[in-house]
């Protein structure tokens, strides 16, 4: 018998979920009201969307983007340069047996639905929806095997 667990594998805990949450929300509150000194980051509104944790706790994958999606490279390398100070600034405001290390990277999830939304409205992707999508005479054969 499986075990229940295997349906939810590969996806994050609740624990991790909460902790990634909580990191964000400081963050957040740190990058906001500028306690950065650093001349790339002076004037720039950050995002952060989202901050997934691994399973123990240890590194966290922070998905930051600049207001209006200009200048992300700089931004990044920005904040790569103080993510020494922005992990103690987290230490003292989150309570943690140990404090993540924080990995910056761009979130490009708003570019990834625009290309889909795009590849859904070309003219060879539209004609496969109105023919249908794919023949199901060539499928029948292999579902009959059972």
């Amino acid at each position: 018998m499986a075990k229940a667990r295997d349906e939810f594998a590969g996806q994050p805990s609740q624990r991790q979920l909460r902790v990634g949450e909580l990191v964000r929300k400081e963050l957040s509150d740190i990058l906001t009201r500028g306690r950065v000194s650093d001349p790339d980051l002076d004037g720039v509104i950050i995002t952060v969307p989202e901050v997934r944790m691994s399973p123990d706790l240890r590194w966290a994958d922070v998905l930051v983007m600049p207001m209006g999606g200009r200048d992300v490279e700089v931004v990044l390398e920005a904040l790569k340069r103080n993510a020494k100070y922005l992990r103690g600034q987290v230490a003292r405001r989150v309570t943690m047996k140990y404090t993540c290390d924080l990995r910056f990277v761009a979130d490009t999830r708003f570019d990834d639905d625009d290309l889909i939304t795009r590849l859904l409205h070309e003219p060879s992707i539209r004609k496969d929806f109105a023919d249908g999508g794919i023949d199901d005479e060539d499928d029948q054969g292999e579902d009959d095997r059972d």
